[in-house]
Order: C-alpha cells, then structure tokens, then sequence
C-alpha cells in the first residue's frame, strides 16, 4: 500500500455509474499536476486515461480507510486524513481540490455506490486477511492438500456427521449475531468443567450450520443446560436415554423461521436442527462429553435426538398459554427450556372427539414412561392441532387438561415394580401415614408431580396425533431462561 502524505485520493470501481462519471474530474486534477492518487476496487484500466492507478482489488487501502462509498475523495496532510467527500457534489469537490470551476458541465449532485469491501460478508473476511479479528481461539493449519471436512473428523471435533470449517471470518460473522462480549465466559461445561465463552460458542455454533440469527438462542441454550439446576454432568454420565431438549418460546422463534409445525421433531429445518446441534457439539468439544471407549458418556442405546433435538412451540396456533408464560413470563419475552429428552413415543388416537377420551388416550400411553410400574419421572406431552382443536371448542384449559391427566395417573403401591420401592421418588415423598399403609390396596400414588407433566402444542395441522417424550427426575428434568440478545 503506497504511503500518503499530502495531497488527493480518489477510491472508485468501474462497476458504479457515479464514478464513471467523474472520469473526466480525475483526469482534470492529474493533468492540473495536483497530488492525486487514484485507487481502485475492480478494474486496474479504471479510470482510463489516468496514470499511475493503484490496483487496490485486494481491498486493503478500502479497507483500512474504512471506505463505504464510491467515489471517496480524501485530503491528506502530513499523513493525516483531514477531509473527505461521498459520492459526487460539485461545491464539495471543489472545496475540497480548490479548483474553482471544476465539474461545472456536470450534474449538481450524484450518489455513490457501495464500496466493495461493505459488501456483506467482506468486512468479516477483510478483518480475518488483515488480522483485525480480536479472536483469541488456537488457529489451526490445514495443508492445502487436505480436506479440512477429514481433517475435523480425525481431530474428533464432529459429532459423526460433517461440520462447517470455523474460519475466521465465519466466526466473526457469528459473534455479530449477539450484543454479548466475545470473551465473556457463559458456562463451565461438563465434565471437564471449561469454561465456555462467547468466543469459544460461536466457533462451534458454526460448525453445526448455525446463522448468526440463532446465536442468542445457542448462547441461552448452553447458560441453561450447563446450569445448577439442569445437571447435564448427570445427563452425560447417565446409561438412559437422556439428552438436552431445546423448546423455545417467544417471537425470535418465528423471526429466525424456527419449525412449531408439520414435521415438528424431524429433519429440514434449518434453526430447530443447527440450534440443538451446536449445544451438543460444545458439551463435546469444549467440555470434553464424549461417548465411546473412555468417554463419559455412558447411554447404554442412545436415540438420534443425541445429535440435536429442538423445537419451537407453537403459539399462535395454540390454545393455551406457552410454557414461558405458565412460568411467568411475558408473551413477547423469548425463552428457552431444556429437557431432558429419552426419545419420542409417537401417539395415534384417530376417534376421540372429546377432551375426556383424549385425556384417556394420553393417561395409557403415559402411564408406561420408563416403565408401568414406575412413578415420577418426567414427561413433555406435545399435542398436534387435530387434538388441540377439541380442547379449544371445549374450552378446558392447560391447568384443566393436565388435572385430568393426573388423576387417572394414580398407581396403587402395591403395583410397583418390586425391589424398586425403595429408590421410588415417590415412596420418599408419602407420609408416614401412608408409608404405615403400604400393603394397602387402595393406596395409590401419582406416576407424576404436577410439575414432572408438561404440555406443549406444536406440530402439523393433519394428523390426530400427539407425542410422549419421556425424561429423568425433576431433580435434573428441566429449566429454562431469557435469551439475551
């Protein structure tokens, strides 16, 4: 780049009807003899009959002059920027050159055009050539005659499938999706507990296909997940089924094209499938939570919900509150919660017409979460419209439906699978009363706690179908919290 210590510089590209027209003013100031340096962004014959043009098509002049739009022309004293001028106006440019006159066959006044380094995706790619990053992660070489998709997978940063290479640039866009610092520290993940920043989320959020849009949602997903509440060290060591869920409610959903409807829990959605996806791979590639021999990740079968499994509610369709609301927050206020999610056990009841047989519906197929004789585990019940619809006209409430799902849950004691009574949730909650009644027919108690049960309305408008997905204790079942932007 060639140093500038007094006098004009123009910065133009061919491609910008403005600039071609004031070819002529360029070449009026150099054959004036002034101080002119002319540099441009796409064309090193432009503009033509003006010596000494200066190729700046690697756009580090524009860049370092923080050009925006073409043509610039900018005074420099003793290597200073003193004055500049956008576009084309006839008393600005000759303010600034001094010549009187000049220009006076033109128009008044011209916009420019964008500059080439503005355009979307240069700034982050300049920043990473010219070393302006501020991003502190290890760099990692990979030779030209390896493919960095094999390079991944044998450094064990990929979750099976292949991930997006993290480059610089792609990490810059990234962290642009939140107002958060780079380097704060949002976590310490489990079971190495690392501490995670910003930074260090970002990079994985791009290697599961995240847009810098879903990024928020990512960095409330990994605050949640690896908070006191949730326990994911216990989700990670556990032989069941388990793995972090995301169900977000709130706008941002919508506004970042999340699925709530058809195909609600399967594959083509973008945000749902990238957004559960980069939790997974920061649990694994910052916390070190791995499957495998020597892993800490222990599940005896697994399901694919261990990739990534997110969904967004469906609340404009719904005819009940969101799960944010049910927990105080407002309708317009964005959440996240996580689950503990075992998998999905599908869920067909094609005749029931009435809240009542629904509810009778969902009461069997909960019944045998985890196992028949079991109680108090979790579960999420997600309800498609075809069902919901029959809720709307009857009028029952969230609070109503769950009430009646409950009290057809009641298990008699003596049902309980033997020699799991003393681990039982539930044994440990009763009475002594009722612990001196145990060989008591009639003693029953709830499959599970009010807050063990939670409904969501999300999926597809055909279909009379709901879902049951199972998950662990309350102790470790499920949290959620405000996504930050």
């Amino acid at each position: 780049m060639n140093e500038i210590v007094n006098g004009l510089v123009a910065v133009v590209k061919r491609d910008c009807p403005t600039c071609e027209l004031v070819q002529p003013i360029l070449r009026e100031l150099t054959d004036k003899g002034g101080p002119l340096s002319v540099y441009t962004q796409d064309d090193p014959a432009f503009p033509e009959g003006v010596p000494g043009v200066i190729d700046d098509r690697g756009l580090a002049f524009s860049y370092r002059q923080k050009i925006e739009i073409v043509p610039t022309l900018i005074r420099f004293e003793q290597g200073r920027e003193v004055e500049r001028v956008i576009g084309w106006n006839r008393g600005e440019w000759q303010a600034i050159t001094g010549v009187k006159g000049l220009g006076d066959k033109l128009p008044e006044n011209r916009p420019g055009c964008g500059a080439i380094n503005i355009e979307p995706g240069m700034a982050e790619e300049l920043a990473a050539r010219f070393g302006d990053t501020g991003i502190v992660s290890r760099r990692v070489h990979v030779p030209a005659h390896v493919d960095p998709m094999e390079a991944m997978f044998d450094r064990g940063w990929t979750d099976g499938l292949p991930v997006t290479p993290p480059t610089e640039a792609r990490v810059l866009r990234m962290l642009k999706g939140t107002r958060r610092r780079p380097d704060e520290v949002i976590a310490i993940v489990p079971p190495d507990r690392a501490a995670c920043t910003v930074e260090k989320a970002a990079v994985n959020a791009v290697m599961a296909g995240c847009k810098p849009e879903y990024f928020p949602v990512v960095l409330a997903a990994i605050e949640t997940a690896c908070g006191p509440k949730f326990g994911m060290h216990g989700v990670l060591c556990t032989t069941s089924f388990a793995t972090p869920m995301i169900v977000v409610s709130g706008p941002i959903s919508r506004a970042i094209g999340m699925n709530s409807g058809r195909n609600v829990l399967g594959q083509a959605n973008r945000a749902n499938a990238s957004i559960g996806r980069a939790l997974q791979l920061i649990i694994r590639n910052v916390g070190g939570g791995r499957p495998g021999p020597g892993g800490i990740d222990r599940c005896t079968i697994g399901h694919q919900g261990k990739y990534t499994m997110c969904f967004a509610e469906d609340e404009l369709g719904s005819p009940w509150e969101s799960l944010a609301v049910e927990r105080g927050f407002r309708p317009d206020q964005n959440v996240v919660h996580i689950f503990t999610g075992n998998g999905v056990q599908g869920l067909h009841d094609h005749r029931s017409r009435t809240p009542e047989g629904l509810v009778a519906t969902y009461a069997q197929c909960l019944r045998v979460v985890h196992h028949p004789k079991i109680t108090y585990s979790t579960a999420l019940l997600l309800i498609a419209p075809e069902h919901t619809v029959h809720f709307r006209e009857a009028g029952w409430s969230k609070q109503r439906l769950k009430a009646a799902i409950l009290e057809r849950l009641q298990i008699p004691v003596r049902e309980l699978m033997p020699g799991y009574n003393d681990d039982d949730e539930g044994l440990r909650r009763i009475t002594p009363e009722q612990r001196a009644r145990l060989d008591d027919p009639t003693l029953t108690i709830p499959k599970f706690l009010p807050d063990g049960l939670n409904i969501v309305a999300a999926g597809g408008e055909a279909g009379m179908m709901a879902a049951v997905i199972a998950g662990l204790s309350l102790d470790i079942g499920m949290d959620w919290a405000e996504i930050k932007p």
